[in-house]
């Protein structure tokens, strides 16, 4: 599930998932694009869903020597306000630390 926000007029949604191959959790940052115009009789249905990430950060969960990194993905620039580098920086240093305490208590990790 996806996590929405909208800053002067622009919608941006963020998203974790669980990349195997990688043992990390991604936490990734798009401009949320309007869901299909199907949805719109269906109660409480999302009004937008994640687009294509442009920002990804990646912390890894298994090795506590690795150290999380932010990839930025785009073949279009990509203006983002500084609100929502915050709001997305929160959510990785969430993130962090969840994966963190899980590890030192030996539990698996999983995302809010």
């Amino acid at each position: 599930m996806a996590e929405l926000c909208v800053h002067a007029g622009r919608h941006y949604a963020i998203q974790f998932h669980y990349a195997l191959p990688d043992d990390a959790w991604c936490v990734e940052l798009s401009e949320a694009v309007p869901a299909p115009a199907a949805w719109a009789e269906i109660p409480n249905a999302e009004t937008h869903l994640p687009g294509t990430a442009f920002v990804v950060a990646v912390i890894p969960d298994e090795d506590p020597g690795l150290e999380p990194t932010v990839h930025l993905h785009s073949r279009d620039e990509h203006v983002i306000p500084y609100e929502i580098v915050r709001w997305f920086m929160e959510h990785v240093a969430e993130q962090v630390e969840r994966c963190r305490l899980a590890f030192e208590q030996g539990e698996p990790e999983t995302a809010d």
